[in-house]
C-alpha cells in the first residue's frame, strides 16, 4: 500500500494530472483553433470559387428557351469531376421535386436541407455546413436570374453541395497527432516526476535515517546541506535541533555526574563529623576518649567539646546544601534594596570578628541594589577563604567599575598567602573543591566559593578567581548598580 499512498507515488500522481490537464487544454483549444482555421479557409476557398463560375457563366437573364441547356452547362461548371463538389440548377423547392439526383447529403435529410436552402437561396447567397450519413458537407447557394416569361415559373436556384471528408480527414490525423502529443507528454512528465521525486526524497530519507540515529542515541548525527531551498532549511533546522539536543543531553550527562559526585561528597562530609560524634558519644558512655595523640583522657569535657564542634560543623553543612538545593531547582529569589555598600562590608566583617583582620578600603557614599543577606554570604565566604589559605596582609577593596556598558560594584578581595594552585584554579568554585590534594578533615566544606558565586550569577554579576603577579589570591566581584534586570522582589 505504501507504493501507492506514499510520498513518491502522490508526487508522480501530481505531476502527471497537471501535465495531462495543461496538455488536454492546450490541445483542446488547438484543436479549436485549426478546425475553425480549416473550416473557415475551406468555406472562403469555395465561396469565391461559386462567386467566380457564377459571375462569370450566368448572365443577367436568360434568352427564351435556353434556360434548360443553360442549367446543365452551369451545373457542369460548378461540380467537380471527382465528385468532391456536385452541383444541382433548377427550379426551387416549389415546384415539388428536385428533378435531379439527389445531392449528398441523401436520403430524408436530403429533400429537407435542400429543399429549405433552395427557399433561402431566392434572397440571394447562402451557405451552410451539414452532415449526412455520418460525413460533413458544404451547402452552397443563389438563385439564377430568369426573363419574365420564365419568372412565370418557380425561381431557378443553384445549390453546390461540397464535401468536407478532405477536412475531417485532416483534423484526424491532427486529433491522432493531439493524442500522441499528448502521451509523449504524460511519459515526460511521468520521467520528470520520477527524477523530481528522487531529488526530494533523497534528502527526505536521508532525515528520516538521521532523525532514527538521533533517536538510537547517536547525537552526533547531522546531515548534509545541500541548495538554498525548502529542504535546505529544513536540513539546517535537524541539524540545530541536533546541536540544542546534543548540548541539553551533554548538559544532563554533566548534571547527571556532577549529582553523583555531589552524592559521594555528601556522604563523605557527611560520615566525617557522624563518625566523630558516634565516637564522642561511646566515650561519654565508657568515660574515657582519645585526644588524638595516643592518650586516654578519663574527663568527658573533651568529648562534649568535640560534639558540639562537630554539630556545628554539620548544621553548617547542612544550611549549605539547602541552599546549594535551592539554587539547583530554581527557587533561590533576591529580595532587593537599596544598600550602603561600605556599611555593609563593615557589618558583615564585625558580625563574624574579622574587622581588625582586613584592611578595607572603598568610597563611603556608594549605593547599590542589592540582596543583603545573599551579599552578606559572599563577602564572607570571600574574607574567610582569604584568611583561611591565604597569609597577610588581607585587603578588600570596592568601588564603581563599568562592564559591557553597565555601571556596576567591582569589590576585590586579596592576601599575601602562596595564591591558588594552578591545578585548582580552573575549578575552584565548583562544589566540595579544597586546596588540600586530599581530603583531610577541616571545617570548610568546599562550598562556600560556589555558594558565592551562584549569588553572584543571581544578582546579574560575575565571581572571578585568579592569581596576583606578585603572589597570593585575587577574587574579584562584579554586581550591577541597580540590580539585575527583570529580577523579582520578594
Amino acid at each position: 500500500m505504501r507504493a501507492f499512498t506514499g510520498l513518491r507515488a502522490r508526487l508522480v500522481a501530481a505531476f502527471a494530472a497537471v501535465a495531462l490537464l495543461a496538455s488536454v487544454g492546450a490541445s483542446g483549444i488547438s484543436y479549436v483553433l485549426v478546425r475553425r482555421e480549416m473550416l473557415q479557409r475551406t468555406q472562403e476557398a469555395e465561396l469565391i470559387q461559386f462567386r467566380q463560375t457564377f459571375a462569370r457563366m450566368v448572365p443577367t437573364s436568360f434568352p427564351p428557351g435556353v434556360a434548360t441547356e443553360f442549367a446543365e452547362i452551369l451545373a457542369k461548371a460548378l461540380a467537380t469531376t471527382d465528385g468532391r463538389r456536385k452541383a444541382y440548377v433548377g427550379p426551387s423547392a416549389g415546384s415539388g421535386q428536385l428533378g435531379v439526383p439527389p445531392l449528398p447529403p441523401a436520403g430524408a435529410l436530403h429533400a429537407r436541407v435542400t429543399a429549405d436552402f433552395a427557399r433561402r437561396a431566392v434572397k440571394g447567397l447562402v451557405f451552410q455546413r451539414v452532415v449526412g450519413d455520418g460525413r460533413p458537407y458544404l451547402l452552397i447557394g443563389s438563385r439564377v436570374p430568369a426573363d419574365e416569361v420564365e419568372m412565370q415559373a418557380p425561381v431557378p436556384v443553384a445549390i453546390v453541395s461540397v464535401s468536407l471528408e478532405r477536412v475531417a480527414a485532416d483534423l484526424r490525423s491532427f486529433t491522432r497527432s493531439i493524442v500522441v502529443a499528448d502521451a509523449l507528454a504524460l511519459l515526460a512528465a511521468l520521467i520528470l516526476a520520477l527524477l523530481a521525486s528522487r531529488g526530494v526524497l533523497r534528502p527526505v530519507r536521508g532525515l528520516g535515517r538521521a532523525a532514527r540515529a538521533l533517536g538510537s542515541g547517536d547525537f552526533g548525527t547531522r546531515v548534509e546541506v545541500r541548495g538554498a531551498d525548502e529542504l535546505a532549511d529544513l536540513a539546517e533546522t535537524f541539524n540545530r535541533t541536533a546541536d540544542a539536543l546534543e548540548g541539553m543531553v551533554t548538559e544532563l550527562r554533566a548534571k547527571d555526574a556532577a549529582s553523583r559526585r555531589f552524592v559521594a561528597d555528601v556522604s563523605h562530609e557527611l560520615r566525617t563529623p557522624l563518625t566523630a560524634m558516634v565516637a564522642a558519644t561511646d566515650v561519654l558512655a565508657d568515660g574515657t576518649v582519645d585526644d588524638g595523640d595516643g592518650a586516654v583522657l578519663t574527663d568527658g569535657t573533651l568529648a562534649v567539646r568535640l560534639v558540639a564542634e562537630e554539630t556545628r560543623r554539620l548544621s553548617r553543612l547542612t544550611d549549605d546544601l539547602l541552599e546549594i538545593s535551592r539554587f539547583d531547582a530554581g527557587a533561590a529569589r533576591l529580595v532587593l534594596d537599596d544598600v550602603v555598600v561600605a556599611e555593609a562590608v563593615a557589618a558583615t566583617l564585625g558580625a563574624r570578628g574579622l574587622a581588625d583582620r582586613i584592611e578595607v578600603e572603598g568610597p563611603a557614599d556608594l549605593v547599590a541594589r542589592l540582596d543583603p543577606r545573599r551579599f552578606d554570604v559572599i563577602v564572607a565566604n570571600l574574607a574567610g577563604n582569604a584568611l583561611r589559605h591565604g597569609r597577610p596582609p588581607v585587603r578588600l577593596g570596592f568601588g564603581r567599575a563599568v562592564r559591557d556598558g553597565r555601571d556596576g560594584l567591582e569589590l576585590v578581595v586579596t592576601d599575601g598567602g602562596p595564591g591558588i594552585p594552578a591545578e585548582v584554579l580552573p575549578v575552584i568554585f565548583d562544589r566540595f573543591v579544597k586546596a588540600e590534594a586530599a581530603r583531610s578533615r577541616s571545617e570548610g566544606s568546599g562550598l562556600g566559593l560556589s555558594i558565592a558565586r551562584e549569588n553572584a550569577v543571581l544578582h546579574g554579576g560575575v565571581l572571578e578567581a585568579g592569581n596576583a603577579a606578585e603572589g597570593g589570591a585575587v577574587f574579584t566581584l562584579w554586581l550591577p548598580l541597580a540590580g539585575p534586570g527583570g529580577a523579582e522582589e520578594e
